[in-house]
């Protein structure tokens, strides 16, 4: 490679690699000079400029979740519970450096399902941290936590699960045990939580404004959620206790029978997402009396 060709190639580095570091830097900094952790911050402005739902968020401490960024070939997000570690894909990090946070705006659709799904798994897991901490002190659970308690009793403890994924129609009865449960419910409510962040995108996209402000596009909502049920799409997944099991299907994914109630969606629409109360009680309304949960 001649001398030209190296200082060509080093001067093309200065103009487009080094101010883009720069300025990723700067709003670190800014962020930091400010007190505020610097991910955190962006990620509650982000979700407000772009209309999107920040009521469970804004319960987050700012520094609780730890994010990562890595080259992740089989899942595009991991959430470790234990050390309330976010691993995300490097896709998902500015200019894919792997050091921040990609702005909101700058996500596809798909990249915002994948990142709320994995936020909501952080909410519980605070939710249960705050509730080992105060269960001392006799207070009542928090209400999502109770529910989810309830559900899974009701609804997880015994599943009809999907034998091969693509046949839906194939299914057999498992009974799971207490963590297999508890996974397979938490799968499941962030399958919809991702879920209705991509149509609220999708929605929005169309008007260039918040879906609560137009009735048509809210009515569009409501019917995507209605073939979601019909279809069996919101539905999740645990991964088998017995490693005999385990060895033949790391992930075992649950059927149409045992997917999402409408009770449930309503539940997370109003206590995680905070969505409007007209906007929930016209959605079931519109469902009537034929998706009334037993539980």
């Amino acid at each position: 490679m001649s001398h030209i060709t190296i200082q060509l190639f080093l001067a093309w580095c200065c103009c487009w690699l080094v101010p883009a570091f720069f300025a990723e830097a700067a709003v670190t900094a800014r962020d930091e000079e400010n007190g505020k952790s610097p991910t955190w911050a962006r990620l509650l402005d982000d979700a407000g400029r772009v209309q999107l739902p920040t009521k469970f968020l804004k319960a987050l401490p700012p520094d609780f979740i730890h994010f990562e960024f890595d080259d992740l070939r089989t899942y595009a997000a991991e959430y470790h519970p234990d050390e309330h570690r976010m691993v995300l894909n490097r896709s998902l990090s500015f200019n894919a450096a792997g050091r921040t946070l990609k702005p909101l705006g700058k996500m596809t659709h798909k990249e915002l399902e994948v990142l709320y799904h994995e936020l909501f798994h952080a909410y519980v897991d605070y939710l249960q941290v705050v509730e080992e901490h105060s269960s001392e002190s006799g207070h009542r659970s928090n209400e999502l936590l109770h529910f989810a308690r309830e559900q899974q009793v009701c609804r997880y403890g015994e599943v009809e699960i999907a034998s091969i994924v693509q046949r839906k129609d194939e299914t057999e009865s498992r009974y799971l045990t207490q963590a297999e449960s508890w996974e397979a419910l938490n799968e499941t409510w962030a399958v919809f939580i991702g879920w209705a962040v991509w149509n609220q995108l999708e929605m929005q996209h169309k008007i260039g404004k918040s879906m609560f402000q137009e009735p048509r596009q809210a009515h569009q909502w409501i019917r995507r959620l209605k073939v979601a049920f019909e279809q069996g799409d919101l539905r999740g997944y645990y991964v088998p206790e017995d490693p005999d099991e385990r060895r033949l299907a790391q992930k075992k994914y649950l059927a149409k029978p045992s997917q999402l109630t409408l009770k449930e969606a309503g539940f997370l629409m109003k206590q995680v997402l905070g969505f409007q109360h007209d906007f929930i009680e016209r959605l079931e309304a519109s469902f009537g009396s034929s998706r009334v949960s037993a539980c």
